[in-house]
């Protein structure tokens, strides 16, 4: 019989390369790891890892099986969440990942609200930008991504998608710009400005907003950081776009933000994967999160 401890064992050898980096991501022994292994090798029938030296690969078998584990441990997971909550939420866990702007602004209320209501539920937070926060729900290493998207596509077509809020794009300017103190403006206004670009998701939607308003915007600087973005325009070295989330989240010293027209936004959402959707600590932390000031 496969074993949900052999699964996970085999997923981290997978990622990692090798036994001991396994080890190490897993907080075992080596030989623990490896005696794992040939318990579930036993168990397939099959050889499942190829060893050259330092080098460990999987054979076709071993891929299967990895292809097959996220789905297996995530259904784990909610079946054992699912348990544990059964006596009103005085157990469980919620993991969540969100990109950055969200951590600091839909996440603190949201947690707040649900330690004060479930203080027995443990929750937890770390930070990826999407696509990676996805990757990391459909691996099992999360219950709950945020996430956002530009245009509606059906790459989260097998997720539960729970819409909190439409962010709208900020034009940020340097505060002696002839702009700075303007209602509104449009893109094409900025198209020979020298441009600070985001997240690799947000430089393609703004090269996309650019052009589609006449103009390849000349890209000088590029950084995932939200206060670096705002520390660049500040010092007049450029012009750039930001979330209204993020422009929330960040002290615009010598900066201005000025609301584009027409809009241009994102949509913020929650995901989940079905099985998860189910347990009550993850149903719960969703509830929150569309409850959170913002949302």
């Amino acid at each position: 019989m496969i074993e949900a401890r052999h699964l996970r064992v085999l997923r981290a050898v997978a990622a990692t390369g090798s036994f001991s980096a396994a080890a190490r991501e897993l907080g075992c022994t080596q030989p623990a790891v490896s005696q794992q292994m040939k318990a579930l090798e036993q168990s397939a029938g099959t050889p499942l890892l190829l060893r050259a030296g330092r080098e460990t690969r999987l054979t076709e078998a071993g891929e299967a099986l990895v292809r097959h584990a996220a789905g297996i441990l995530a259904g784990l997971t909610a079946a054992e969440e699912e348990v544990a909550a059964l006596a009103g939420l005085r157990a469980g866990r919620v993991r969540l990942v969100s990109f950055p702007s969200g951590s600091s602004t839909l996440v603190p209320t949201a947690v707040a609200a649900m330690r004060r209501d479930h203080p027995g539920t443990r929750v937890s937070l770390v930070e990826a930008e999407p696509p990676r926060s996805v990757e990391m729900l459909r691996a099992g290493d999360c219950e709950i991504a945020l996430a956002f998207r530009y245009t509606p596509s059906p790459e989260w077509d097998d997720l539960v998608v729970r819409p909190l809020l439409t962010d709208r794009l900020m034009a940020l300017v340097p505060e002696d710009h002839p702009f700075a103190d303007a209602a509104e403006l449009g893109i094409a206004t900025l198209a020979e400005e020298p441009w600070i670009a985001g997240c690799p998701r947000c430089r393609r939607h703004l090269v996309d907003v650019c052009e589609a308003a006449g103009f390849t915007p000349q890209i000088d600087f590029a950084t995932d950081d939200y206060p670096a973005v705002v520390g660049l325009v500040g010092a007049g070295l450029g012009v750039a776009v930001l979330p209204e989330l993020a422009v929330e989240s960040v002290r615009r010293k010598g900066a201005r933000a000025v609301r584009l027209v027409p809009a241009v936004q994102r949509e913020v959402v929650a995901l989940t994967l079905p099985d998860l959707e189910r347990v009550p600590a993850v149903g719960a932390m969703l509830t929150r999160l569309e409850a959170a000031p913002g949302s």
